[in-house]
């Protein structure tokens, strides 16, 4: 099995078409579809079910495709430590994270350090940031909370107390901190399923089983904290990504500190990784 047949296999099912892999990779849509037919002839397999344009995995397809993945990287790696004779003087670093706050200050202090590496962000919710790790789309994501997997390596970076927020006029707004019982039936703005804040506010007040009345569901911080200025109830966020405002006040919550913790992920199969370990090194010197 050849590496150029597994890669023309790799670019067809990370882009979903014959066309768009062909684009992706640099080569000609027949050369392609070519090397992929006769990876299926080699080993009397079909990878991918083919109906009219459009294609999809194959059972075979499905399990095949992290290994070819994987082989990608290890791939990439040994190329890296070739050309690079042992020094970090080029290559490509992807980062996931679900919002700027932490990874920002990350990819500064490796850029100072490793300033030839081409690095790249890729935001989104907490499912997608750990999704793309798990698939290789990314090799590090920044994410709140620990995930308890086995096949990730995570370090925990900081910890910030989750607060909440208010319009200057709200009635809590000059309050400086409430306890938990005094949100019953305020309306609050929470985020979608799967933040890390949400849960831990809403585990909070189960336990003191306290029922705030829920005004909106809103899946962005952006969207949230406009939301607040226009007075359409509390917000909720962790401390270190409250952007100040002369419309909103910040409000304490009273009692055990609620809290979330940022941590750095990668596969644990990659942690030996130089292009990983290296950011890892830059991020928690």
């Amino acid at each position: 099995m050849s590496s150029a047949k597994l890669r023309a296999f790799l670019a067809v099912a990370r882009h979903g078409s014959f066309s768009a892999g062909a684009r992706a990779s640099g080569l000609s849509q027949p050369t392609l579809t070519m090397q992929v037919q006769a990876l299926e002839r080699q080993h009397n397999v079909e990878l991918f079910h083919r109906r009219g344009r459009r294609i999809e995995l194959s059972d075979v397809g499905r399990q095949l495709l992290p290994i070819a993945q994987r082989i990608a990287l290890l791939e990439l790696e040994a190329h890296n430590l070739m050309r690079d004779s042992g020094r970090l003087d080029s290559g490509q670093l992807k980062v996931g994270a679900v919002g700027p706050f932490h990874v920002i200050e990350m990819v500064d202090s490796y850029l100072q350090q490793h300033p030839n590496i081409d690095v790249s962000i890729r935001v989104g919710n907490s499912a997608q940031v750990l999704s793309d790790l798990e698939n290789y789309v990314t090799d590090i994501a920044v994410l709140a909370g620990r995930q308890d997997d086995p096949a990730l390596c995570a370090v925990r970076y900081a910890r910030h107390a989750i607060i909440l927020f208010a319009h200057h006029e709200h009635p809590l707004a000059n309050r400086g901190s409430v306890r938990l019982d005094e949100l019953e039936g305020q309306r609050l703005l929470q985020r979608e399923p799967g933040s890390t804040t949400r849960l831990v506010l809403e585990q909070a007040l189960n336990a003191a089983q306290v029922k705030p009345r829920i005004a909106m569901e809103i899946d962005s911080r952006e969207a949230l904290r406009e939301a607040v200025v226009r007075g359409l109830g509390l917000g909720v966020v962790s401390e270190a990504e409250f952007i100040a405002d002369p419309k909103i006040r910040t409000i304490r919550i009273d009692g055990e500190e609620l809290f979330t913790e940022t941590y750095l992920y990668c596969l644990a199969e990659r942690r030996s990784s130089r292009l990983i370990s290296s950011f890892f090194d830059a991020a928690l010197s």
